[in-house]
C-alpha cells in the first residue's frame, strides 16, 4: 500500500539510481574487455621475437668506365663558333686516341648551338651577342688505368687553349650480380651471430626464423659511411665497397 503512495519524485530518482548503476556496470565491463585485448596483443607482440641487422661488405675493383668531356665555344657567327668547336674535338680525340684509347671506343654527340641574346633591365633587346656551340666526347672502355692517367694530365692539352669541360670518369664494377648473393648470404650469417648473442645475454634461445628483408646495396668510397636509402652507387674512384644489409627476425625459446 505504501509502495503505491510513494511520490513521483522518488520513483523518478530510483529509476535515475538504477540507470547509473546499469551504466557503470557497462562501462566495466567495456574496459574490462578492451584491457584483456590490449594485453593480449601486447603479448603478441613480445612473442614475435627478436629483429637484428646484419651486415657485410668487401672490396670492389671497378672494371668499366664512362668518361665524358665537352667541347663548348662562342663566336660571333654560328658557323664560326661550330667550325671552333669542330677543330677542338679533332684535337681532343687526337689526344685521347695517342694517349691509348681506341678509336671506337669514342662516341662524338651532336653539336649543339644557342645564341647569346642581349637582356637589357631584365628584357630581350633583340640583339645577338654572340653563338655557342659545344659538342660532348665519350670515352667507354674496361681499360679503367689508362683513363684515370690520361684524367690527370688532360692539363696539358687545356694549356695548348683547347677548351674542354672534363666532368671526370665514372667508375663502374661489372660483377656486382655474383656479389651480391654472396654478400646477402655473410649478412644473413651476421644476423645469426648477434641475434644469439643477444638471446644467450639474457638466459634465452634463439628458435626458428620469422621473417627476413633485404637492404639496398651501397656501393662507397673505400672506408666511407655514407648509406641511402634505396642504395649508394658512388662512381668517383676505382676501388669501392659494397656492403649489403638484412633485417632478420627470429623466434626466441
Amino acid at each position: 500500500m505504501s509502495q503505491l503512495n510513494e511520490s513521483p519524485i522518488i520513483t523518478v530518482e530510483r529509476r535515475k539510481a538504477v540507470t547509473i548503476i546499469i551504466s557503470a556496470v557497462i562501462i566495466s565491463l567495456a574496459l574490462g574487455i578492451g584491457l584483456m585485448r590490449v594485453g593480449s596483443g601486447f603479448a603478441s607482440r613480445s612473442s614475435d621475437g627478436i629483429t637484428v641487422t646484419g651486415s657485410a661488405k668487401t672490396t670492389a675493383t671497378a672494371d668499366n668506365v664512362v668518361w665524358t668531356l665537352s667541347v663548348n665555344l662562342s663566336s660571333p657567327a654560328v658557323a664560326m663558333a661550330v667550325k671552333k668547336v669542330d677543330a677542338d674535338v679533332a684535337a681532343l680525340s687526337n689526344y685521347l686516341t695517342a694517349g691509348g684509347i681506341k678509336a671506337d671506343a669514342l662516341t662524338l654527340g651532336p653539336v649543339s648551338t644557342f645564341a647569346n641574346e642581349e637582356y637589357a633591365n631584365g628584357n630581350s633587346t633583340g640583339r645577338i651577342l654572340s653563338y655557342r656551340a659545344n659538342r660532348d666526347v665519350t670515352v667507354r672502355t674496361k681499360d679503367v688505368q689508362l683513363v684515370a692517367k690520361l684524367s690527370q694530365g688532360i692539363g696539358a692539352l687545356l694549356q695548348t687553349g683547347i677548351n674542354v669541360n672534363n666532368y671526370g670518369p665514372q667508375y663502374y664494377i661489372s660483377n656486382l650480380p655474383e656479389l651480391r648473393p654472396v654478400l646477402l648470404s655473410d649478412a644473413m650469417k651476421d644476423a645469426k651471430l648477434r641475434a644469439q648473442a643477444l638471446t644467450k645475454a639474457v638466459g634465452s634461445s634463439l628458435g626458428s626464423l620469422v621473417n627476413v628483408k633485404a637492404g639496398p646495396i651501397q656501393i662507397t668510397t673505400p672506408d666511407s659511411t655514407m648509406t641511402a636509402d634505396f642504395g649508394a652507387y658512388d662512381t668517383s674512384t676505382i676501388k669501392k665497397t659494397v656492403t649489403a644489409t638484412v633485417s632478420v627476425t627470429f623466434k626466441t625459446n
